[in-house]
């Protein structure tokens, strides 16, 4: 059994629980008071209650750091701490249709030695509060899924490959290059999986349940626990020049060397 670092412990305890209201709530989604925040992107009081328990948990057991929130957005800390990034609830959509596929996500991020400039992610949890599955991971010690050790898929070959990614929706995404990327990949793999919550596709791609992620228009809280994830299981998370950056949001290509490798390669000349 793995000995759980202390943040791991503090970030687990967090999101189980904000975790057990938004299971409360989405008993009764139907009686959720919901505004609109834009065109098919909706924000509801349990999204905001989750965010406001995790802040509440994190800030009395770290006090000093900085946070990056979905819906509060940035609080900055003292100086030279680290900082929490939170998605309380990814997977709106699924939560506000009564679908029971949806996360929190809470990183790490350090400061870069001797810069104000953010640099790795060096913890990271995704719990999905409906299965009661924590995933997390520790720079340098490996990811998990509670006490069992994650290992990204062996599968070498595209033509057996599961990849999941996230689809273009009225006013988000570039449906042109979405749809570029995928006439080059779909005629090639085994099957596409569009699931909604990015930070659970990138922790099963994690766990060998995927085989490869790739997505763009994301935001640092979608990913930035998922990509410290993949990456301690063995996978390769970059941009879609192949850049590996602590946080890919904007593009993200993911999955174990030869698929990523090969991914890459089939998105770069997709886009050309």
């Amino acid at each position: 059994m793995p000995a759980i670092p202390g943040i791991v412990r503090v970030m687990e305890k967090a999101a189980r629980k904000a975790g057990g209201r938004l299971r409360r709530d989405f008993g009764e989604v139907e009686h959720l008071q919901v505004s609109r925040k834009g065109p098919s992107d909706f924000v509801s009081k349990a999204d905001q209650a989750a965010e406001r328990t995790l802040w509440d948990e994190l800030k009395v057991a770290r006090p000093g750091w900085g946070f990056l929130m979905e819906e509060a957005g940035e609080l900055e800390g003292e100086a030279g701490q680290p900082r929490f990034i939170i998605d309380p609830l990814d997977g709106t959509s699924n939560f506000l249709h009564g679908i029971p596929h949806f996360a929190i996500s809470i990183a790490v991020q350090e400061r870069k030695l001797g810069s104000d400039d953010w640099g790795d992610i060096t913890s990271a949890v995704v719990y999905q509060p409906i299965t009661d599955e924590t995933f997390w991971a520790e720079k340098s010690g490996g990811a998990w899924l509670h006490d069992g050790r994650l290992r990204v898929s062996g599968r070498r070959q595209l033509s057996e490959a599961l990849i999941s990614t996230g689809t273009p929706y009225q006013g988000h995404g570039n449906f042109a290059e979405w749809s570029r990327i995928f006439g080059a990949l779909g005629p090639n793999i085994a099957g596409i999986r569009r699931f909604g919550a990015a930070s659970l596709d990138l922790a099963w791609l994690a766990a060998g349940r995927y085989d490869g992620f790739w997505e763009s228009g994301l935001s640092p809280w979608d990913t930035a626990a998922g990509c410290l994830l993949v990456r301690e299981a063995g996978g390769f998370v970059t941009d879609y020049r192949g850049r590996s950056q602590p946080i890919c949001d904007e593009q993200v290509i993911a999955g174990n060397d030869q698929l990523h490798s090969r991914l890459h390669k089939m998105i770069a000349e997709a886009l050309k």
